[in-house]
């Protein structure tokens, strides 16, 4: 019987893609860009509790290099919201996940990663 591929295995490749893309700003000295492939990250992958909480732990390592005291506070806080809350669906929709952001704030998607999103949920894949 075909047993379709979850979202998780679905999304994970776009999802590693963005954290090499992090990494790779983050190695070139461009702390914004990498942060912003950091949430691009968490915007596509945090529908899935394993994926959530790497991503905020790659956001809890830049903060750490960044040595921001804030985001680091606030990325231990989203850890823990994200191992204890994804798996029973309590994510606001959209939300970037850095510690500028409300972690309860619903935010829009960027079209791009809406697509790649709904490619990810569909069984077609």
């Amino acid at each position: 019987m075909f047993k379709p591929m979850s979202f998780t295995r679905k999304i994970r490749p776009y999802v590693e893609a963005e954290l090499a893309l992090a990494r790779n700003k983050q190695f070139q000295h461009n702390k914004a860009d990498a942060f912003a492939h950091l949430e691009n990250a968490h915007v596509l992958g945090q529908a899935s509790t394993r994926l959530h909480v790497k991503v905020h732990i790659m956001m809890l390592l830049w903060a750490v290099k960044q040595r921001n005291l804030g985001e680091f506070c606030g990325q231990l806080f989203r850890i823990i919201g994200a191992a204890t809350q994804t798996v029973f669906g309590l994510v606001p929709h959209g939300n970037t996940g850095g510690a500028n952001v409300s972690p309860f704030k619903a935010m829009p998607i960027n079209p791009k990663l809406e697509r790649v999103i709904e490619k990810a949920r569909s069984y077609e894949n």
